[in-house]
């Protein structure tokens, strides 16, 4: 049960503001932090999306949503939703379809640091048990939840089904989501779980079950369907290994855009983020970024909810 439903509970407009469903313990029940002496509001990121909570099956989230269209639904890294991921959705809003952004772990709108990564990793990896981090063949359980949302998007949004890019520590929630008829256009940017470190078959994995994988390879036949990969080619949370199992899997199906490391911002972390913090203004990754807004316009019909 969603609250994107027409006719149902109003959703904040214009800047969001704190639910008190988000009172009792969750993750983002408080937006404002003190740092410095000074009170950080860091929602202040996402003043012009529509904020709302989702339910389905043993999790509410929030979600936040801006534009008109299809729908596409990006998935935050580590983190959380910070405001790099937030400008990537704007752009992918601006190209003429509707971005959900769920919030599943960290506080919305803050800027990333590495204390802040560090303490969200250690969250996911030792706490939360929604998030599937070291076994592979398995898909973590929040993504029944992310299904549940597309099913609601695509019924709300139209066009011919649901984009979905997850990132980093969610980069291959897209794939396993696609037992989900609606997913039509799966991206996985820089999938970096199962974590690899010290195992070759990690190294080797990836986060869905057998059957998600047989699923999505019999839509691709059958729907002539395809999804795409991203990573930086020195990066070890992303080994080779990995992109070898897609593409043994998935042959053609799968678009690899792999890149080196002269091609990311410059930044004092080794490149990584490819739609975000290591995104150049322009060469090879902010091509990356605009084939994969293509690719979205492309499956969901896009172009045609605007013409």
């Amino acid at each position: 049960m969603g609250l994107f439903v027409h006719g149902g509970p109003p959703v904040t407009r214009g800047r969001p503001k704190s639910n008190p469903l988000l009172s009792f313990g969750h993750p983002e029940a408080r937006l404002a932090k003190t740092e410095g002496g000074m009170t950080m509001d860091y929602e202040a990121a996402l003043a012009d999306y529509d904020k709302s909570d989702f339910s389905s099956g043993a999790w509410t989230r929030p979600v936040y949503r801006r534009g008109s269209g299809p729908a596409v639904i990006i998935i935050h890294e580590i983190p959380g939703l910070h405001p790099v991921v937030v400008q990537f959705a704007d752009r992918v809003a601006a190209a003429g379809m509707t971005v959900f952004l769920p919030s599943l772990f960290g506080e919305p709108g803050r800027p990333v640091t590495t204390g802040y990564a560090i303490r969200a990793m250690v969250s996911a990896i030792c706490i939360r048990r929604e998030f599937n981090v070291w076994s592979a063949g398995k898909s973590s359980p929040i993504v029944d939840w992310l299904r549940a949302l597309a099913r609601q998007a695509h019924a709300e949004c139209g066009g011919r089904g649901v984009g979905a890019v997850g990132m980093c520590f969610t980069g291959g929630f897209a794939l396993a989501m696609m037992t989900e008829p609606a997913v039509v256009a799966p991206v996985l940017s820089q999938p970096s779980m199962p974590m690899a470190a010290g195992s070759k078959k990690r190294a080797a994995g990836i986060d869905a079950s057998a059957a998600e994988i047989a699923c999505a390879r019999r839509r691709f036949e059958d729907e002539d369907l395809s999804m795409i990969g991203l990573r930086f080619k020195s990066d070890v949370l992303v080994p080779d290994a990995r992109f070898e199992t897609y593409r043994r899997e998935f042959c053609d199906r799968f678009e690899a855009i792999e890149l080196e490391d002269a091609d990311a911002a410059p930044s004092p972390r080794a490149p990584h983020s490819v739609l975000t913090l290591h995104l150049s203004e322009d060469g090879p990754t902010k091509a990356a970024e605009q084939r994969v807004i293509a690719f979205f316009k492309e499956r969901t019909a896009a172009k045609v909810a605007q013409d």
